[in-house]
């Protein structure tokens, strides 16, 4: 069960101008890299709205899942459905992983006291700012595994990113995507509608896993909370992808970056 400390299911009272207009500031960092923002939604919901870790991880994965099914018909629109539907080998690779860690990562982080969490998220945070610099400022190439050995590092990989994005609440799309492209040789485009592809059913997984210990608490105490930020998140999301290469790579991403090893430090020392 998880403690007091990591849970709490008292309703957000911030006035709804506020929630949006975080939720849409974070959709337009997102959108700007073609992503759906959550890594930078998390250390708001816990320093700016007051959350505890567990509940913030929650809110978080609830809005993920909003954005996600948003962007699914958008982006298979943009990549045939034939095209995506031919490289279904690759997302059940994944997926055989991904799922199972979907439900390790939420079981684990159930379990870990306020502490330790707030500690975790600080270090995945890191990650995630390694794998926004690496897939956006490198060549990414492929790594030509024989299929013997392609399957094993699919599921492997795919339980890993499970578990990210059951713990952080995120899609995933951020180590999806260069995983889809490094592994199996696909282009960037054809890699993000199947990482989506995959991130969907590992979202409901860590939600079911999640629901089992009552964690829905405080998704019930913050309904309005959590639609007006999600609403948010997508028309930010939407703007930040209009204004999509006004800002350089060059300068927009190690900006990111640093927000978010910013945000990192603060959760580590979060009390």
């Amino acid at each position: 069960m998880p403690t007091d400390a990591n849970l709490d299911s008292f309703p957000s009272t911030h006035a709804t101008p506020v929630v949006f207009g975080a939720g849409a500031a974070i959709g337009v960092l997102g959108g700007m890299i073609g992503l759906g923002g959550a890594e930078f939604r998390l250390p708001l919901l816990i320093g700016l709205f007051g959350f505890a870790a567990l509940s913030a991880v929650i809110l978080n994965k609830a809005m993920s899942l909003v954005v996600v099914l948003v962007a699914l018909p958008a982006r298979l629109g943009a990549v045939p459905a034939a095209e995506t539907a031919a490289r279904w080998p690759v997302a059940v690779n994944l997926l055989a992983g991904s799922l199972l860690g979907a439900w390790a990562g939420a079981s684990w982080a159930v379990r870990m006291r306020s502490s330790t969490l707030y500690k975790v998220l600080a270090a995945l945070m890191v990650l995630m700012a390694a794998a926004l610099v690496v897939t956006h400022t490198t060549a990414l190439g492929t790594l030509d595994l024989p299929l013997w050995a392609q399957v094993p590092a699919g599921v492997v990989v795919g339980f890993g990113i499970g578990v990210v994005a059951a713990i952080m609440g995120v899609a995933g799309g951020e180590l999806l995507i260069p995983t889809i492209v490094l592994l199996f040789g696909e282009d960037i485009k054809t890699a993000g509608s199947l990482s989506l592809l995959v991130s969907l059913p590992t979202m409901l997984v860590a939600f079911a896993r999640y629901s089992r210990d009552g964690s829905f608490a405080v998704l019930g105490a913050n309904l309005r909370f959590t639609a007006i930020m999600a609403a948010g998140s997508i028309v930010g999301a939407v703007l930040g992808g209009l204004i999509l290469g006004v800002f350089p790579d060059l300068i927009l991403i190690p900006l990111l970056a640093v927000i978010l090893l910013v945000s990192a430090v603060k959760l580590a020392s979060h009390d």
